[in-house]
């Protein structure tokens, strides 16, 4: 039985950004469109951040940015680097998963920083932070910052500058199972993590609130993914479930259904409709930070850091 990583108890909480602060730039998946890598340097630019793009983020392998040694040297490089104060991925694809045995999180904890990235990028995001305890950001890439929403970009901009409260409204969102509840957001990208099932980095999700998003997979699949982690007890003692956007995954109310046979023996509010993942509203979410799922309002609501894992609260029954 692969070893199950689970959440430490202090959370280490990077530090916001400030104005002429520098992002530094992984590319830790697939190759990316230079064109679009480009325009996207520049809204991170006119954001008021400086940019440091290493000499050798453009190499290739294939369908691959580089070697795994490479990809992973890289991020190892950019954690270390005194100069970058955070980090973003340039595009997902497929790669993350190879190079978790190669990432070197002692340099991670010992150098805390922002990391953002969504898609496959989602298998670092998760085990960064079970691993570390480092809170990680779910958000938009740098290859596809210059076509999302303004919306999604003042989303990241507030993310890098601002650790306060802030809420994210399913305002057309559909409730699957009605309920309350407060705890550590976490998930991502639904096939990336079935794809870390039986391995040393499958993710701990119990006492968390989980959030899914997929692209491009049809409902059959996802179903089965659903049904595959449900089964390896992916799901046992999750506080709530959020659902992000599932483009190009055919008719949503499909996906309702789905979603509905999968948690209906699951006595946990159950939210879908959040502009989170592939979509042009793509809303930065930060892995770790607790917050408040609550149906009725239609909400996601996440509070100010805090460093306490066991400040979770189950609000199912409005009670706390």
């Amino acid at each position: 039985m692969a070893e199950i990583y689970t959440k430490k108890k202090d959370l280490l909480i990077p530090e916001r950004l400030m104005p002429r602060d520098v992002i530094g730039i992984a590319a830790p998946a697939s190759p990316f469109d230079v064109s679009k890598f480009y325009k996207g340097i520049k809204e991170i630019e006119s954001m008021g951040f400086k940019t440091n793009i290493y000499d050798d983020l453009f190499e290739t392998k294939g369908y691959l940015a580089g070697s795994d040694r490479h990809r992973a040297d890289l991020l190892n490089r950019l954690f270390e680097d005194k100069e970058i104060d955070a980090i973003i991925c340039a595009r997902g694809g497929f790669g993350s998963l190879k190079i978790l045995p190669l990432i070197n999180y002692e340099i991670i904890e010992k150098n805390p920083k922002i990391f953002i990235g969504f898609s496959d990028v989602t298998a670092l995001l998760t085990s960064i932070y079970f691993k570390c305890g480092l809170i990680t950001f779910h958000g938009p890439m740098v290859a596809t910052l210059a076509q999302n929403s303004q919306v999604s970009k003042e989303s990241l901009f507030s993310t890098l500058r601002s650790d306060g409260e802030f809420k994210i409204v399913a305002d057309n969102g559909v409730v699957i199972n009605k309920g309350r509840t407060s705890a550590p957001v976490c998930g991502g990208n639904l096939a990336t993590l079935c794809h870390t099932i039986g391995t040393f980095f499958e993710p701990d999700f119990s006492g968390h609130i989980l959030f899914l998003e997929e692209y491009g997979e049809a409902p059959y699949r996802i179903d089965r993914m659903l049904t595959q982690m449900k089964l390896s007890g992916c799901f046992d003692g999750i506080a709530g479930l959020a659902l992000g956007t599932f483009k190009s995954c055919g008719d949503f109310k499909n996906i309702i259904k789905i979603i509905n046979n999968i948690f209906s023996d699951f006595d946990i509010p159950v939210l879908s409709g959040f502009d989170i993942g592939h979509g042009y509203n793509n809303l930065t979410v930060p892995v770790g930070v607790r917050a408040e799922l609550d149906t009725d309002k239609r909400m996601l609501l996440f509070h100010k850091a805090s460093n306490n894992f066991l400040n979770t609260c189950i609000l199912q029954n409005e009670t706390c």
